[in-house]
């Protein structure tokens, strides 16, 4: 199935006219106008129907093929491939991002168990190596498309946590219902390849590249609350932060 697009193209501005049109047939994709799997016409009707010549066209087509956002498919022809998700650092949870989105996240817990603390876990939350504590791992999903695997370690007694519930709602959501007030974190943002495993789950090649986040979240009586250690697809996922000079 293809899909007929409808680009208004300002012939003044000095923005570029592939870039005008990439960024036209992002915001569709981005909004589900474009939903994943559908095709686009070839660049000849293309580049018809909106009066361009046939090479600027192309180049609107593959600054979204660079941005993995379009894919070129020998018999098939172009086709929506995702949308990126793309998340401002914030103490939030991706699970309340992506709702917000309406990403429609969903969850598989792979795993749920008091274990003892390793010594990196013990420091980031401030109890003596070998402790009790709570750890998760989870899939997270956006729009039935892998795109994390979440690893989270608790206080054992923080909140009652089951499969069922985690599946349901996120994990910030369940500790603000528990009356953990979160307010604020340590972050630490990095990049590293996909192991076998992890590109197993996040449907990924393995050595892919992978984006990490590690964080330590206090409440507000500067108790550690919450150590996590995720990793995201590149293709889908991007961290946005806001600079302002001093």
């Amino acid at each position: 199935m293809t899909t007929s697009l409808s680009i208004t193209l300002d012939r003044t501005s000095p923005v570029p006219l592939y870039f005008q049109v990439a960024q036209q047939i992002e915001a569709m994709i981005d909004a589900g106008t474009l939903p994943a799997g559908h095709r686009l016409d070839n660049e000849i009707q293309l580049a018809d129907q909106m009066g361009l010549s046939r090479p600027t066209l192309r180049q609107a087509i593959q600054h979204l093929v660079d941005k993995g956002l379009l894919v070129r498919k020998r018999g098939v022809g172009t086709q929506v491939v995702h949308s990126m998700v793309k998340r401002s650092v914030e103490l939030s949870s991706l699970y309340d991002d992506l709702a917000m989105a309406s990403k429609r996240p969903t969850t598989t817990v792979l795993k749920m168990a008091r274990v003892p603390a390793e010594d990196d876990v013990a420091f980031a939350l401030r109890v003596p190596p070998g402790a009790e504590v709570v750890h998760l791992q989870r899939l997270r999903c956006a729009q039935g498309e892998p795109l994390a695997i979440m690893h989270n370690w608790l206080p054992d007694g923080l909140t009652d946590l089951t499969v069922e519930r985690l599946e349901q709602r996120g994990l910030y959501e369940m500790l603000r219902a528990a009356a953990v007030h979160m307010r604020v974190a340590n972050q630490r943002i990095g990049a590293r390849a996909a192991t076998l495993a992890e590109a197993k789950l996040l449907h990924e090649r393995r050595g892919a590249p992978l984006l990490t986040m590690t964080r330590t979240t206090y409440d507000d009586n500067g108790r550690a609350v919450e150590y996590g250690s995720h990793v995201y697809r590149a293709t889908l996922y991007t961290f946005e932060i806001a600079l302002v000079e001093r």
